[in-house]
């Protein structure tokens, strides 16, 4: 990584962009981080938006979890950087999705 110091914020920052994409709110699911094998919320994630879109990172390594860029009428979504993304799917039986 280059020495450049970014602020960034925590993955609940995404909620509003993710939630155009996904029926639930995925900043309580957990990630499995694809590089360091780290398991946390997303919500834990280092949220970087000084780029065109979102970039996603791990708490722990750092490395990419997710990219999110919206252009046009397209999301570009890439989860390449997660092993997984654990859901509760509890909440959508609740509000009867």
């Amino acid at each position: 990584m280059s020495s450049h110091t970014y602020d960034y914020l925590d993955g609940n920052a995404a909620a509003g962009e993710l939630s155009a994409i996904f029926a639930m709110d995925v900043t309580i699911a957990e990630a499995q981080c694809a590089h360091c094998g780290a398991i946390k919320r997303f919500a834990e994630a280092h949220l970087y938006m000084q780029a065109p879109g979102v970039v996603a990172r791990c708490a722990v390594c750092e490395h990419v979890l997710l990219r999110l860029v919206n252009a046009r009428q397209r999301a570009f979504l890439d989860l390449g950087g997660m092993r997984c993304l654990i859901l509760d799917t509890s909440q959508l039986q609740e509000s009867g999705q």
